[in-house]
């Protein structure tokens, strides 16, 4: 039915969106859900390519989108269904740092990524709007859709993608320099 198409469609568009505002850059197309996407950089050196985050995520695998205020640097977080993870400009030094979470994180992950209760804290079910200016403003993608929370006084946390961004960003180089 096309009531139900709309926000399968809306989420992924959504998506775009934020990355292209955070990031400030078009994002170009790719071959399949969950890889990340290449786009030119006009600062690399031999005409190289840099990663993106994925438009969309499958099932298991979440991309942490993160940034201090307006001007503050932007981190990106991809971990695959396997625990894998890459983490561009983790903290805020320009570095790209892969690794592998330990498999009971990797198991809890997914646990939480499975629960159902996750749809109901998507950005468009919550009708969420960002508040707060220079904070730190955090967006999860999963498969479920957009989750964004922002660390502002008396804003009420998601209590299952709460617990994805805690375990992300504990098991991860996740600390945001300023």
């Amino acid at each position: 039915m096309l009531p139900r198409a709309r926000p399968r469609l809306l989420v992924p568009l959504l998506a775009v969106a934020l990355v292209g505002a955070l990031t400030g850059c078009s994002l170009f197309g790719r071959d399949e859900p969950g890889t990340p996407l290449a786009q030119p950089s006009a600062g690399a050196a031999g005409g190289g390519s840099q990663l993106q985050i994925p438009a969309t995520v499958a099932a298991g695998q979440v991309s942490l989108i993160q940034r201090l205020g307006e001007d503050g640097p932007l981190r990106t977080l991809s971990v695959e269904r396997n625990g894998g993870w890459q983490c561009i400009d983790c903290a805020g030094d320009g570095v790209t740092s892969r690794g592998t979470l330990a498999p009971e994180l990797t198991e809890r992950l997914q646990v939480l990524l499975a629960n159902p209760a996750l749809a109901d804290e998507t950005d468009q079910a919550r009708r969420y709007r960002n508040t707060c200016i220079d904070a730190l403003t955090s967006s999860l993608l999963t498969s479920t859709g957009l989750i964004t929370s922002q660390d502002c006084p008396g804003e009420e946390r998601t209590p299952v993608a709460g617990e994805i961004l805690l375990l992300l960003t504990q098991a991860t180089p996740a600390e945001i320099k300023g």
